[in-house]
């Protein structure tokens, strides 16, 4: 793998939309070890992809933790002793202080951890992920920057080194009151078709984009989230006052 030299193989855990979003771009490049209880005989793993146990995908140099934040502190604790010294663990989680201190807290000093959070999914990279944003954070050891520049040179992405807490506090706008307007025009039973604006079709296609969303990751979006609850109390407030407003 270019600039990661060392990474021979890939154990991911998660095989959800997310999950083989990685797979279908990353298999091609290191066999991947895949890691999921709900993961039947069955499915159809892309090439140079098999299903392996804890184990088998604990032991890799790189270790991808694709699972929602409330999955990782079981996972961290399942997977720690089966890691090996210099491996590399990351997320893909959509918030960043939690999960990233609770690798920092449950697994082992002496393994490298990077945070990331891709700024997509498998609906706004249907059509490739190159151009696209990813957060990176730096919790332990200097991974970050040979991941960073795999990144870059692999898939073309924007790479956003940051720290989590900073992450999360744009995110709290960024992702919450996206994912907020977004699921409450979904939950309306009644959306227009035929008399529309450009400014209502994008709103529309925003509310298609999250609608395919797990719950787990809306959760994690405005529960998880520490500034999460100020700015959504702080956008209602602002909008009650709005439409309380005699000069609208």
């Amino acid at each position: 793998m270019t600039s990661l030299p060392h990474i021979h193989s890939v154990g991911l855990f998660g095989f959800g939309a997310f999950g083989r979003l990685i797979a279908r771009h990353l298999s091609p490049l290191v066999p991947m070890t895949v890691h999921d209880p709900a993961l039947l005989h069955t499915d159809a793993l892309p090439v140079n992809v098999q299903s392996g146990s804890l184990e088998e995908a604990a032991a890799s140099p790189l270790v991808i933790l694709a699972v929602p934040v409330q999955s990782l502190p079981a996972l961290c604790t399942a997977i720690g002793p089966h890691l090996r010294s210099g491996s590399i663990v990351a997320d893909v989680g959509s918030v960043k202080v939690q999960p990233c201190r609770l690798m920092q807290d449950l697994l082992p000093s002496y393994v490298d951890i990077v945070g990331t959070h891709p700024l997509f999914g498998p609906q706004s990279a249907s059509c490739g992920i190159a151009g696209h944003k990813i957060a990176l954070c730096k919790i332990r050891g200097p991974a970050h920057l040979p991941v960073a520049a795999f990144l870059r040179k692999t898939w073309g992405l924007r790479v956003l080194l940051t720290t989590p807490e900073d992450h999360d506090r744009e995110a709290a706008t960024v992702q919450g009151l996206t994912h907020l307007i977004a699921r409450t025009l979904s939950d309306m039973p009644q959306r227009p078709t035929r008399m529309t604006t450009a400014s209502y079709e994008l709103l529309m296609e925003a509310a298609r984009m999250v609608e395919g969303d797990p719950p787990g990751v809306f959760a994690a979006i405005s529960h998880a989230n520490p500034f999460a609850a100020e700015v959504r109390e702080d956008f209602l407030r602002k909008a009650r006052a709005l439409t309380a407003s005699k000069d609208v």
